[in-house]
């Protein structure tokens, strides 16, 4: 299979999000099973369909000044008013390296050249690895947003973890919960368990709701724990699982949560 480039870019998906992801790959959550969490993560399936290896994380960082400013003009010029860091990777592979990246195109206190991308910085972790006290103010100091991505079908250690780390976070950044939430079928005795942990979940403040979209050979559809429907997303019809009716899906330029900024 094949690595992924070094270089880093600035990229826009099919739903409008602009990425700057300074890791791809995610080796810690491939652990979890051969599809990554909740055996359905759609950065490991997109991976695996343009042969690249997923398991084995890669820096990405930037050829030279003239890059650094590239990239900080493309930002500007961005049809959203935000950058995702996490789209195609976990940014908590490597901490350190997410963080010279982010200082370098989001930091207030660059010199007069880099004047700074000017929008807020989004970054979306399950917090595999911990940030040392001192990486929290360096991106407390960028304003960087930190999504803290959760739920109910998480393995229950990885999950404490998280909240752990969100919780924590909160005193010194905005932190906000994103939380996979599924249309759990509580006729069932899996799905009444996985229900009761989502509904406390959910009870955080603040929190995004994202809508779980399951393969159709999802274990969890076949064994009737979660309900799905067909729905239209993007451009094609989706199978999803939708615990609140009034949840977004759908293009990021229209989703009223924005990742948290407005928040």
């Amino acid at each position: 299979m094949r690595m992924y480039s070094e270089l880093i870019t600035l990229t826009k998906n099919s739903r409008g999000v602009y990425s700057l992801d300074p890791v791809l790959g995610c080796g810690s959550g491939m652990k979890l099973g051969v599809n990554g969490c909740y055996s359905e993560c759609y950065a490991a399936k997109n991976a695996r369909l343009y042969g690249y290896d997923f398991s084995i994380p890669v820096k990405r960082s930037f050829l030279n000044d003239a890059h650094v400013a590239s990239i900080i003009r493309d930002i500007r010029r961005a049809d959203m008013p935000f950058i995702r860091m996490g789209t195609m990777g976990d940014p908590s592979e490597f901490w350190g390296h997410t963080i010279y990246i982010a200082e370098n195109v989001f930091s207030a206190y660059q010199l007069e050249m880099f004047s700074g991308a000017e929008k807020p910085l989004v970054i979306i972790t399950k917090h595999w690895n911990h940030l040392s006290d001192a990486e929290v103010g360096k991106l407390a100091r960028i304003g960087a947003v930190i999504n803290t991505s959760v739920s109910a079908l998480d393995r229950p250690d990885v999950l404490l973890n998280a909240l752990q780390q969100h919780f924590r976070l909160k005193r010194s950044l905005k932190s906000i919960l994103r939380v996979v939430t599924c249309d759990f079928n509580r006729d069932t005795q899996d799905g009444r368990y996985y229900d009761s942990i989502q509904n406390t979940l959910l009870n955080e403040h603040p929190v995004i709701d994202t809508v779980f979209r399951p393969s159709k050979n999802n274990q969890l559809i076949s064994t009737g724990v979660i309900k799905t429907r067909r729905k239209t997303f993007i451009k094609s019809k989706q199978i999803v699982s939708k615990h609140n009716k009034r949840s977004y899906i759908g293009s990021c330029e229209n989703c009223p949560d924005k990742c948290g900024i407005t928040m």
